[in-house]
């Protein structure tokens, strides 16, 4: 256990010594909901019945996991494996389930930062209600970082090399953020568009968290939803089984 959380430690350090990293993966969230819950945050969006601010602001709680136990995870996990990081950390004491399990629950520590301070900015700034049930936004928030983080895993198998991991992930995780919904209401799109956000996992966490957050209904309220991305995270367990390295693949 100690070894655990020194791990875990030493990975929250890596993780906001690293700027780039901290921005895009952290803060970038929460500056598209400063941008947007200031343009957009008093009107109402007529199809969803609710006013803008509380809609974004879990929106961006979805984006908030696709960038940082997604996108974030894969590209770190990716430059680690190339850069020789993951093979000497293989070769060392440390178990390898101790290793991965730390670079989890840092992911996961960050992706509650984040989604808290997006609240409490909503609620200073755009006078959105705190949700009623937190605990029931915990588990919500749990099942969407395991999800997506074991999805971040898969991806790290079809990247082969550090240079083009970040392209490959973006090329990924930027689009299914914005036809997911997570910005607008993807009642709004066209009908090709709509189709493809039916099936994309980030589309039902972020119907989750609005109805956690801004319905607030408890987590299992949605059974289909849960029932997605639960079926997105065993592909990712899938893929990550499959094609994790630890070994470099270039050269």
């Amino acid at each position: 256990m100690r070894l655990f959380v020194h791990e875990v430690r030493t990975e929250q350090l890596l993780f906001w010594r690293n700027r780039e990293a901290a921005f895009f993966t952290f803060f970038l969230p929460i500056i598209f909901f400063l941008i947007f819950g200031s343009i957009y945050g008093d009107s109402t969006i007529t199809k969803e019945h609710i006013r803008a601010a509380p809609f974004l602001e879990a929106g961006m709680v979805g984006y908030g996991v696709a960038s940082t136990a997604f996108a974030g995870l894969a590209i770190t996990m990716t430059i680690r494996r190339e850069s020789g990081v993951l093979k000497r950390i293989r070769a060392t004491p440390l178990p390898p389930a101790t290793y991965l399990l730390a670079v989890l629950v840092s992911t996961f520590i960050v992706f509650l930062i984040e989604a808290a301070l997006l609240i409490v900015l909503g609620r200073l700034l755009f006078s959105v209600a705190v949700p009623d049930k937190l605990g029931s936004l915990f588990l919500t928030l749990a099942l969407g970082a395991a999800c997506f983080a074991a999805m971040g895993l898969g991806l790290t198998g079809l990247v082969r090399s550090a240079e083009g991991s970040s392209a490959v992930v973006n090329f990924v995780y930027l689009p299914m953020a914005i036809i997911s919904g997570t910005f607008f209401t993807p009642k709004e799109y066209p009908a090709f568009l709509r189709a493809i956000a039916d099936v994309l996992p980030l589309t039902y966490f972020t119907k989750l968290t609005r109805e956690v957050m801004v319905r607030n209904h408890h987590l299992w309220s949605q059974p289909g939803s849960i029932a997605v991305v639960l079926a997105w995270g065993f592909v990712g367990l899938a893929g990550a089984i499959r094609g994790f390295r630890w070994q470099p693949r270039e050269g």
